[in-house]
């Protein structure tokens, strides 16, 4: 795919950071590495060209990055649709978006299955960047053991076919944060945005491994869930004489439902430990999610500083606003924040019992 000239000249192509500059990260690729499905970037300019792939990809292919580096989507392993209508994954990226269809990866004389997704990474005045594509497995490939064997796989698809739903949903932050973050790289200021990055990525892959760990589960615990986050949380900025009082209960919900919700609390958690007790000895982080008759309440506190005069959170515009609309949307969940300067931060979550429901089969 050859991209023409930009209409708004070359100088804002030229002013906006590579992508590919980003990827020269040790941090940043750390973090692509660890998710768990195929992500693969190419430049769109002058020719669009594969300039990274992650491990998963090398898994999930056979193919080392290295030798896709530089190269087309042709060069992709031959991976025909499923649906029998003559399409390659090779093509459907070029000429789809967002979700792009399902095809057979031939590896090692096994076919694998893969949903794929295909974004535009656009500069902020909707110039076409970076694409970003997403390749998730959804089946284990064909042997000939046994008929409970591929009973046991049949069983699988539907929790695995629900996980590519939330990667559809979860690539689409991921590249928002990819095109923020990748901007500041060389900042003084990269580590600290990285270390964020990597804390919403951990979350998303908690739940990831919450499902897969539970071949019949339908939903999430969110009492377990958020508890998982908490100690991840809590552990990558571990600080002297911070305590967590941490109290939940089992509550089951839905996919789109717990995945906003630990992002939401993974980001109000390292909010507190890295701001709420500058030149404090201590304090202590609440971390509530409780269940009456009503619903459930997710309560995330501390005894900080709380936020500066002219301040408010979700700050319009950022990714928390986003995640914290999604939750309204999603489960018509009710968000109310409280700060005082010198008397901390509190911020509730609650959730009427119908509209966090994990969806009927």
């Amino acid at each position: 795919m050859h991209v023409g000239d930009d209409p708004q000249g070359p100088e804002e192509l030229l002013g906006t950071p590579h992508l590919s500059d980003a990827l020269e990260s040790n941090r940043f690729k750390r973090f692509l590495d660890h998710l768990p499905f195929a992500v693969v970037v190419s430049d769109l300019h002058p020719e669009e060209s594969i300039s990274y792939a992650n491990a998963e990809f090398e898994r999930l292919t056979g193919k080392p990055a290295a030798e896709v580096k530089g190269q087309g989507w042709g060069v992709l392993p031959h991976a025909p649709s499923v649906s029998n209508d003559d399409l390659t994954l090779s093509d459907a990226i070029i000429g789809r978006s967002d979700y792009i269809g399902t095809f057979l990866i031939s590896r090692d004389d096994t076919e694998i299955t893969v949903d794929a997704w295909s974004n535009i990474i656009e500069s902020d005045s909707g110039w076409p960047l970076f694409r970003l594509v997403a390749l998730a497995e959804i089946g284990v490939a064909r042997t000939d053991e046994a008929e409970d064997v591929e009973a046991r796989i049949r069983d699988k698809d539907t929790l695995l076919r629900e996980i590519q739903h939330r990667v559809k949903n979860n690539l689409q932050m991921i590249t928002a944060l990819i095109r923020l973050e990748a901007r500041n790289v060389a900042d003084d200021a990269a580590g600290d945005r990285f270390d964020r990055l990597a804390g919403r990525v951990g979350s998303l892959a908690l739940l990831y491994d919450t499902l897969s760990a539970d071949a019949c589960a339908d939903s999430v615990d969110l009492g377990v869930y958020l508890s998982r986050i908490a100690s991840a949380v809590m552990q990558a900025h571990a600080q002297e004489g911070i305590r967590l009082d941490l109290s939940v209960d089992t509550w089951p919900v839905s996919i789109n439902v717990a995945m906003p919700t630990g992002l939401v609390v993974n980001e109000l958690l390292t909010n507190s430990l890295k701001h709420a007790f500058g030149g404090r000895e201590g304090g202590t982080i609440t971390l509530h999610s409780l269940v009456d008759d009503q619903g459930c309440r997710v309560i995330i506190a501390d005894d900080g500083m709380g936020l500066e005069d002219g301040v408010q959170w979700p700050k319009p515009g950022k990714l928390s606003a986003l995640i914290v609309e999604s939750l309204r949307t999603n489960a018509q969940a009710r968000v109310d924040v409280e700060s005082a300067r010198g008397h901390g931060m509190r911020v509730t979550i609650f959730f009427a019992r119908d509209n966090a429901a994990p969806e009927s089969n």
